[in-house]
């Protein structure tokens, strides 16, 4: 299906808000909010003293991560009424670690168009003012909250060589970069903090020099880590060696399976049946059998 964003139709809006300084809204993003007919936002308190800074009045419906897979009839039908809809969340881009993905997909189910537009998140002024290099990067979000599947997710990244950032709130913060220590080992990160805020602060070093400095610190945070340097070469390994390199190294299978399938840039399922089919030889020789 190709959307036509300009052509007159009825149309979901996804409008970014600014992440801390009212200053950061786009004159389109106001413009946008004025002329829509509702706006679905993540937090109807919020978003209203948003719009009275900007002396805007709209009807707003509550759509958040617990309400929006029953709020797709509510939606559709507004637009198939002609409706235009603005989508928010309480701070920076909706979906992009917010609110609003599954909305916006049964907008486009639907035949009806969703247009982002472009504005504040806080990824992007993290890793231009971090000082590590930006190219290429992955933007990974929030890690889970639960250590032991945190810690597994980072084994999924350890290898992989370009800058990676999280986001993280200051109750896991410090967990959290221990985590990353212990997994990726001692890198250069940068801790940014508050960012647009009054309060902005940018904390850069290696891992282990900034983890005692966070228990003073406060706010939310986005952090950005230096990508692998020390990228193996694995032409050498056969698909068995290499899935054991990273099972060896307490990895899950699953887990070892994932990342050499990405490395190899093979499909996960040729390589499960590779390495099974060697580990099954390599137990029998071995006497596991």
């Amino acid at each position: 299906m190709i959307q036509k964003s300009y052509d007159d139709s009825a149309s979901l809006y996804l409008i970014p808000t600014p992440i801390g300084n009212l200053d950061d809204i786009t004159v389109r993003a106001l413009k946008t909010l004025e002329s829509v007919d509702e706006v679905l936002c993540e937090d109807t308190r919020d978003t209203g003293i948003l719009l009275k800074n900007y002396n805007i009045k709209k009807k707003l419906v509550s759509c958040h991560e617990y309400n929006e897979d029953k709020m797709i009839d509510y939606v559709v039908s507004k637009l198939q009424a002609g409706y235009n809809l603005g989508l928010v969340t309480d701070q920076g881009s909706p979906i992009i670690s917010d609110p609003g993905y599954i909305v916006a997909r049964g907008v486009i189910n639907a035949g009806f168009n969703v247009i982002s537009l472009p504005g504040t998140t806080a990824f992007v002024p993290a890793i231009s003012s971090s000082g590590i290099e930006p190219s290429p990067f992955l933007f990974y979000g929030f890690l889970n909250a639960k250590s032991s599947k945190q810690i597994n997710e980072l084994k999924g990244l350890k290898t992989l060589s370009y800058t990676i950032i999280f986001y993280e709130s200051v109750h896991r913060l410090k967990k959290t970069l221990e985590n990353i220590l212990n997994v990726f080992g001692d890198r250069n990160i940068a801790i940014c903090r508050e960012l647009s805020k009054i309060h902005e602060e940018i904390t850069r070093g290696r891992i282990s020099e900034l983890i005692p400095l966070v228990d003073s610190m406060k706010g939310e945070f986005v952090i950005v880590v230096e990508g692998n340097k020390d990228v193996q070469d694995f032409s050498d390994l056969d698909v068995f060696e290499h899935v054991k390199l990273y099972v060896d190294d307490g990895m899950s299978e699953k887990e070892a399976i994932k990342i050499v399938a990405k490395e190899r840039d093979v499909a996960k399922s040729v390589i499960y049946s590779e390495y099974h089919n060697r580990k099954w030889f390599y137990e029998v020789n071995s006497g596991v059998r």
